[in-house]
Parts: structure tokens; sequence; C-alpha cells
């Protein structure tokens, strides 16, 4: 039979990523975006809704996100869904689906937190490895880069809710 776990996603940063270490030292960076989605109803209304998802960046991409990301910043996520369940101190069982992310694409550099700012630039795109290459200007999606090969997961490290 087969499946197919595979995001992707522009949005804006809600927020500033919060870096974390796990106990061994693995960066890891939660980065929660905006998806917006502008569609016509029944009626022929235009109507706007938005989405709130939050995407995990581990190594070296969780790092450069945080050094380079702030909020209002647009980015590309490619990434897959990844679900985690933790106990909350109520004592209650709680489950979310994060967006595991593979590459992340900054886009918009004279944004509210761009290159103006000497925030990085547009184009760029961060694998597992970091920033793997700049693409011509006019193609910002034509980096080829390699897929996340990582075997990090939620039990890595312990999430506060």
């Amino acid at each position: 039979m087969a499946s197919l776990n595979k995001v992707l996603l522009i949005g804006n940063l809600t927020k500033d990523p919060e870096l974390r270490y796990t106990p061994n030292g693995t960066a890891v960076a939660n980065i929660r975006i905006a998806v917006n989605r502008k569609f016509k109803d029944r009626s022929g209304e235009l109507k706007e809704d938005t989405c709130f998802v939050t995407v995990t960046a581990w190594d070296k991409q969780a790092e450069i996100c945080n050094q380079y990301l702030q909020k209002g910043r647009q980015v590309f996520v490619e990434g897959i869904l990844q679900s985690r369940s933790w106990d909350a101190p109520d004592g209650q069982k709680r489950s979310t689906i994060d967006v595991r992310a593979e590459r992340i694409q900054f886009l918009n550099p004279g944004g509210p937190a761009g290159a103006a700012a000497g925030k990085g630039a547009e184009g760029q795109q961060v694998g597992p490895a970091g920033v793997q290459g700049e693409a011509p200007e006019g193609h910002a999606g034509d980096v080829a880069v390699r897929p996340y090969e990582g075997s990090h997961g939620s039990e890595d490290i312990t999430w506060e809710e």
C-alpha cells in the first residue's frame, strides 16, 4: 500500500523562533507560521482563512533559522507531518501534530525582518546542513538541496506546553 507524508507551506512567522537544545546538545527550534488562504464561498464572496502551524527545525538548520528569522518574515517550508504527545502538568494526556522541516527557504528580504535588518537574503535555502545555496535573482526556488536524512524524534526533547 502506498503512503506519502509531505508538507509544502508558505507563511509568515508569528513570532521569533524559539531555540532550545536537547540534553545531548542538539539544537531544535520551534517556528510558528501563519498560512493564509483566500477563497470564494458559495455566494461568490471573497473570504480569507488563516491556519497557524508549528514547524520544528533541527541541528544547524535550527541555529540558522534562529539567527536569520524574525517575526513577520516569510518562509517556504518543505517537511513532513509529525505527531507527538505528552502528559500536561494537570495530568491530562495531550497531543499535537507539527511539521518537521526538511528545508526552509527565506523569501522576503525586504519584509519587516528582512535583509535591511541584516537578516539573510532572498532565495537562501536552509536544509539540515545549513544554508545550502543562493538562487539567482528571480529564481528563488531553483536551488536543489539534499533531502532530510536525520533521525531526530519528538522523544529527543522535552516540550513545555
